[in-house]
């Protein structure tokens, strides 16, 4: 599995080899002790394993490593060294660190807590030096932490090494003090180390979730390193959840071919879909991400990514995430009183809605050599087809809509809408799919359709699609709403379909445009079918006509 790793610093060579002089006039800012510098330049004269192997020697070495950086990043990120894109020679990094002196202490610090982290974590079990015994007193975090947060927060757009260095070393730090990380049995001393890192792991991953807000792919970069460690964690993954992890991950995880504009590269896509998978495992002990991954319409994000094909990586883990939605249940957390259950047949509506029948069967007949793939798709392709059995033509029409997956077919025919007609009203009487649903922009309106949104609502909220096709099939459907629903004239024009309906008659698109133009005529025309005006039919083949709709009102 090739995942993220961390890269090194542009000024690497600055310290390797001789070391970095730490009584040089330009580090005097620094404020370092002369026992310190003594300890600094020990440990560049022995190998890392050496400097580790007594746990004392570890702490100490490593708070003096949080004081350089603490002291180096006092004030942000630096001027030339946070800039560096590329690797500089020994001369030219000796020659850094006399212009740039705290950029260089910052990248050092950063590269050796990495180094000291990594060293730790590959230590044999019944270590006595491990990351809890280092970077904990007494069961406690040791306060010189704060310094790795500090460097995520100021460094704003500038030192992309040290913000990704520093992530990974304090999201390392905290889970050592998690529960479902300790190796043998509970004591009070874990129970304290559990609590003193509850905190600084929920900052640590409200700065993450601040960079998924972002569509760059550097933002991307400075995070994927340090969720991918996240996500060995149970705990990481609730605390990660309950900040709107899993809607970022979704957003980013949209196939830009149906509209979402992203920056995300092949790799990027399967580090986070690898980190959504992850994520699933906590859907079994938890209505809450049930609820979460139905609500941020994680499993569109999926089947896109299946259905789009970016790389054989990318397909397998997005298959197995979405073979693990379609087989968790609720047994072991049961449904808040007045909450919709989300189970498995929840998703697996979802899954029907976005058309993954039609991928997972076109992928059976395909050669895979991974027996992963071959697995997911033998049990996908049977839960799938079972659950879809059990569903009625209007269950699928609404898996559909809720997916904003809408394709021509006969779920979008005359007959449908004259068997399904009194569906459209909604459980409570209230039209819901309309008389909210047009004023959200498409993403907004992704998280919101569980639990506010009714079909017909859905139909004029999917009017404002990034799709084209799902436009124009939108206004079909409410155009036959409309003409077969008793009153419906007065229903659509009342709850705003009328108005959005009408700003696409000027569409660039001819298709978009007659549909849109038919369905604001079945609005306008008491009996369609028999009193459409001469200029509105002439319209229907000519879109560019000039129509006054003074005449048909």
């Amino acid at each position: 599995m090739s995942l993220s790793t961390l890269p090194q610093s542009p000024v690497l060579a600055g310290w390797q080899g001789q070391g970095v002089r730490w009584d040089e006039a330009c580090l005097q800012k620094l404020r370092l002790t002369p026992q310190e510098k003594r300890a600094l330049t020990a440990v560049e004269a022995n190998p890392i394993d050496y400097t580790l192997n007594n746990s004392e020697d570890a702490a100490a070495i490593c708070r003096i490593v949080l004081k350089v950086l603490s002291e180096s990043n006092a004030s942000g990120p630096s001027s030339r060294v946070s800039r560096l894109s590329g690797s500089l020679s020994q001369i030219e990094a000796r020659q850094m660190l006399t212009a740039d002196p705290m950029g260089v202490s910052c990248h050092y610090a950063v590269s050796k807590l990495c180094d000291i982290v990594l060293c730790l974590k590959e230590k044999k079990a019944g270590s006595a030096v491990t990351i809890g015994s280092t970077f904990y007193s007494d069961g406690n975090l040791i306060d010189e932490w704060r310094a790795l947060l500090r460097v995520l927060h100021l460094g704003g757009s500038g030192d992309a090494f040290a913000q990704r260095g520093a992530a990974y070393c304090l999201a390392s730090i905290l889970m050592a003090a998690c529960p479902s990380q300790q190796s043998g049995a509970r004591t009070k001393e874990h129970d304290c180390s559990s609590r003193s890192a509850e905190e600084p792991l929920q900052a640590l991953i409200s700065w993450i979730t601040s960079q998924l807000q972002s569509s760059s792919s550097l933002s991307l970069s400075l995070v994927t390193p340090t969720l991918i460690a996240l996500m060995s964690c149970p705990e990481a993954r609730i605390v990660f959840s309950n900040s709107g992890g899993i809607g970022y991950l979704s957003r980013h995880l949209r196939n830009p071919r149906a509209g979402h504009k992203s920056t995300v590269t092949v790799q990027q896509m399967y580090e986070l879909c690898f980190c959504l998978w992850a994520l699933t495992y906590e859907c079994n002990g938890s209505w809450s991400i049930r609820n979460t991954f139905h609500r941020d319409n994680a499993v569109n994000s999926l089947v896109d990514l299946v259905s789009s094909a970016p790389r054989e990586k990318v397909v397998r883990v997005a298959l197995s995430a979405l073979r693990t939605l379609a087989q968790c249940d609720a047994e072991n957390s049961p449904c808040p009183a007045g909450k919709r259950e989300i189970t498995g047949s929840t998703y697996l509506s979802d899954m029907i809605g976005c058309g993954l029948i039609k991928y997972v069967d076109q992928m059976k007949e395909r050669h895979w050599t991974d027996p992963d793939i071959i697995d997911d798709l033998s049990v996908l392709h049977r839960v799938l087809h079972e659950n879809f059995k059990e569903m009625t033509r209007w269950d699928v029409y609404f898996a559909e809509v809720q997916q904003g997956q809408l394709a021509w077919g006969h779920l979008h025919s005359e007959r449908f809408f004259k068997e399904n007609i009194r569906q459209f009203e909604g459980p409570n009487g209230d039209f819901y799919v309309v008389k909210v649903g047009y004023t959200f922009g498409l993403l907004v309106w992704m998280s919101l359709i569980a639990e506010h949104f009714s079909d017909f609502q859905l139909l004029v909220a999917l009017t404002a699609s990034n799709d084209e096709e799902v436009q124009s099939i939108a206004c079909y459907d409410l155009g036959e709403f409309v003409r077969h629903y008793p009153n419906g004239r007065a229903i659509a024009r009342s709850l705003g379909a009328k108005d959005i309906v009408m700003k696409l008659v000027d569409h660039p698109n001819k298709e978009l445009q007659r549909h849109a133009l038919t369905a604001i005529s079945k609005m306008m025309v008491m009996n369609w079918a028999v009193r459409i005006p001469l200029e509105i039919s002439m319209s229907l083949s000519e879109p560019n006509l000039n129509i006054s709709w003074q005449a048909v009102n």
